[in-house]
C-alpha cells in the first residue's frame, strides 16, 4: 500500500541535506552561476553526506536507504540549485542504478563500491551529435580484437565529463543491427590514457556552474571485463539507466518548483502596491495558486515512481509521466515567479531568473517534452504496454 507518510530516517535525511545546502550550497551558487565557474568540490561535498549511495544496500558501500530517500535527496539539492541534484541524478540515477541492474557481481565490486562509498564519480555517455532521441542512430563504434574492444566516437552534452573517474558509454558493436546492435561499456579515465579526452561545453543558457563536457574516444582499447551485460544488451541497458535517470529529474523539478512558490511567496508579502501587499491581488493569487498545485502534482507523481521502484514493479509510463510533468511545472512556476517579482525577477539580484534558465534544461533531456507526450499517447491509446524484462532494478530491501 501506498504511505505518503516519512520514515524518521527520511525525516533526518531531508533535515540533514536542507541544512547542509544551505550552509555549503547556497552562499556561494548565484556567484559561480555568473562566473561560469564549477565547484570540483559538489561531489566531496555531497560525499561527506553519505549521498552517493543512498539508496544502495551497504554491502555496496552504499546508506541502505530506499529509493524514494533518493528523489527526497534529489528535490532539496534542486531547491538550491540544479547543478547540485544534476550531478547525484548522473552519478546515482543513470550510472549506479543501471550498474546495480545490469553488472555481474565482480562489476559491481570493481565500479559501484567506490561509487557508493563516494571514492570514485561517474558520468553518463549516450548522447551525439546526430543521435538524441534517436539512439538507434548512434554512430560510435566498439569493434571486438580478441578479448578486447577498440572504442571510437562521440559524446556530447554529458554532465560531469570533465570530473568524473568513470563513464558509462554505448556503442555499436553490430552496425547493421540498430538498437540491437548497441552494447555498454565502462571507462576508468586513469586507464583510459590519451586515447580518451574530453573537452567542456561553455556558454550555456542555464546551469552554468555545472561541468557539461563532450568525450572523444579514439582507437580507446578496453578488456572484454568493461562490458555491462552481453553485446546487444546496450538499448535495453540504456532505456533502464533513463528510467531511473527521469526519475531523479522529475524529484529535482519538484524542488524547483517548491524554489519558486517560496521566492514568490516571500516577495508577495513584502512588496507592496497601491497601499496593499502585491499578494492580495488575485492575478498574483492565481500564478501562486498553479506553482502550488504543481508542487503537490509533482511530488505526488514522483512518490508513486519511488513506491513502484522499492516494490520491483515496473514504471516506465510513470516515471515518464513524472518526469514531463515536473520539469513543464518547473519552468512555467520560474515564469510566473519572474511575473510576481516584475522587473526585479528580470535581474540577478533575485534567484528566480536562474531558477528560469535552469529549468528548460530538464524538458530537453532524458526524454524531450514531445518525446514524453508521444510515449503517453501511445500508452493510453494501447499502442504500447510494458512487455517483461531481462532484469529490473532490484525492490527495495532493508539491509
Amino acid at each position: 500500500m501506498l504511505d505518503l507518510a516519512l520514515t524518521p530516517d527520511q525525516e533526518q535525511l531531508v533535515a540533514a541535506v536542507r541544512d547542509f545546502c544551505a550552509r555549503e550550497f547556497a552562499p556561494r551558487i548565484a556567484a559561480d552561476d555568473r562566473a561560469g565557474h564549477h565547484d570540483p568540490e559538489i561531489f566531496a561535498k555531497l560525499a561527506s553526506l553519505g549521498l552517493p549511495g543512498v539508496c544502495f544496500p551497504q554491502r555496496y558501500g552504499g546508506y541502505g536507504l530506499d529509493y524514494l530517500s533518493l528523489g527526497l535527496v534529489c528535490e532539496e539539492l534542486e531547491y538550491v540549485d540544479t547543478v547540485y541534484r544534476t550531478v547525484l541524478s548522473v552519478h546515482v540515477g543513470l550510472v549506479g542504478m543501471g550498474l546495480y541492474t545490469w553488472a555481474t557481481e565482480d562489476q559491481k565490486q570493481r565500479w559501484l563500491v567506490p561509487m557508493a562509498s563516494g571514492k570514485k564519480l561517474a558520468c553518463y555517455g549516450l548522447t551525439e551529435p546526430n543521435a538524441g532521441s534517436d539512439v538507434a542512430s548512434m554512430q560510435s563504434t566498439a569493434r571486438r580484437r580478441g578479448d578486447a574492444y577498440i572504442l571510437n566516437g562521440q559524446k556530447v552534452w554529458v554532465s560531469d565529463a570533465d570530473t568524473a573517474d568513470y563513464m558509462l558509454v554505448f556503442a555499436k558493436t553490430d552496425s547493421k543491427a540498430g538498437g540491437r546492435g548497441v552494447s555498454a561499456f565502462m571507462l576508468d579515465r586513469e586507464a583510459c590514457g590519451n586515447a580518451l579526452r574530453t573537452e567542456p561545453i561553455e556558454n550555456r543558457l542555464g546551469i552554468r556552474a555545472g561541468d557539461v563536457g563532450s568525450i572523444f574516444m579514439s582507437d580507446l582499447e578496453i578488456p572484454e571485463t568493461n562490458r555491462i551485460g552481453d553485446e546487444g544488451d546496450g538499448f535495453k541497458i540504456a532505456m533502464s539507466c533513463l528510467d531511473n535517470g527521469r526519475y531523479t529529474v522529475a524529484a529535482g523539478a519538484t524542488g524547483t518548483v517548491r524554489a519558486c512558490l517560496d521566492a514568490s511567496v516571500k516577495y508577495a508579502r513584502e512588496r507592496k502596491t497601491f497601499g496593499q501587499e502585491i499578494g492580495r491581488y488575485q492575478l498574483v493569487q492565481q500564478m501562486i495558486a498553479r506553482m502550488s498545485r504543481d508542487l503537490e502534482i509533482s511530488r505526488l507523481l514522483y512518490f508513486k515512481v519511488a513506491w513502484m521502484k522499492n516494490t520491483g514493479a515496473r514504471h516506465t509510463r510513470q516515471v515518464s509521466m513524472a518526469k514531463q510533468y515536473a520539469t513543464d511545472a518547473a519552468f512555467n512556476a520560474a515564469h510566473d515567479a519572474i511575473e510576481v517579482h516584475g522587473a526585479y525577477g528580470y535581474s540577478a539580484e533575485y534567484p528566480v531568473e536562474r531558477f528560469l534558465r535552469n529549468a528548460r534544461a530538464p524538458i530537453i533531456y532524458e526524454g524531450t517534452r514531445e518525446v514524453h507526450t508521444i510515449l503517453q499517447g501511445e500508452y493510453a491509446l494501447g499502442y504500447r504496454e510494458d512487455r517483461p524484462v531481462k532484469r529490473s532494478l532490484p525492490p527495495y530491501q532493508p539491509d
